[in-house]
């Protein structure tokens, strides 16, 4: 991965959007480098600004290559939280059904793809199947328990801090973060793997519900008022 990307990432995981935004502006990413790509989409969603970087998704997956696997649907995930942050709720919905439709039969292949389960999860998050997300969720933490992974093992249990804050399950979401703040792991989102930071929770929407909580803005590390 290049090397300025993970440096943005780090910006990012640090709160400090100016710096990312400038080493990230100088990358140039060919559509297959979806690790740089999404660094640059998490900074347009993180800044919530997504405009200029949602014509650039929807252009590569008008002609996606096969080759690319479950990483089309994927794409198509980040295109529909970008979406969702402009405010076309409407486009957002399209991405995400269309994406659960790419994703999922890769998982009757790949059962274990822990990486692939993530994006169903957040994708069935996303159109609001609270059932589906959590048990897919839930397999990804049986896949990689962080008890036999202390790396990649928590990357899970963000995932599930995801979607439980986004389906209004504010006691479960804020008992996984509790459990993730303190350890250093592989984060799951943004391209640039930075694990989840107080930060990065005051400038992530995916956590938007949880701003009035007052236990999220303890973890958050100050006050936040949506």
């Amino acid at each position: 991965m290049d090397t300025l990307a993970v440096k943005a990432s780090v910006a990012q995981a640090e709160g400090d959007l100016p710096r990312a935004s400038v080493l990230l502006a100088s990358l140039h990413p060919p559509p297959d480098d979806s690790n740089v790509l999404y660094a640059q989409v998490y900074q347009a969603i993180l800044l919530r600004r997504p405009a200029q970087i949602i014509p650039q998704l929807k252009e590569i997956l008008a002609k996606p290559d096969p080759a690319w696997g479950y990483a089309t649907g994927e794409m198509r995930f980040w295109l529909g939280w970008a979406q969702e942050v402009a405010n076309d709720h409407a486009g957002a919905r399209e991405s995400w059904e269309q994406a659960r439709r790419e994703l999922e039969p890769f998982l009757k292949e790949q059962p274990e793809n822990f990486n692939l389960l993530y994006d169903l999860a957040l994708t069935n998050m996303a159109l609001g199947d609270k059932i589906a997300a959590f048990a897919l969720a839930e397999q990804a933490m049986a896949v990689i328990p962080v008890e036999k992974d202390a790396f990649d093992g928590p990357a899970p249990i963000e995932i599930l801090a995801r979607v439980a804050a986004r389906m209004g399950e504010s006691d479960r979401a804020i008992a996984a973060l509790q459990k993730i703040l303190s350890i250093p792991y592989e984060g799951p989102l943004g391209g640039g793997q930075c694990p989840l930071t107080p930060a990065l929770l005051r400038l992530d929407p995916m956590f938007d519900p949880l701003r009035n909580d007052p236990r999220f803005q303890k973890l958050a590390g100050s006050p936040i008022t949506k």
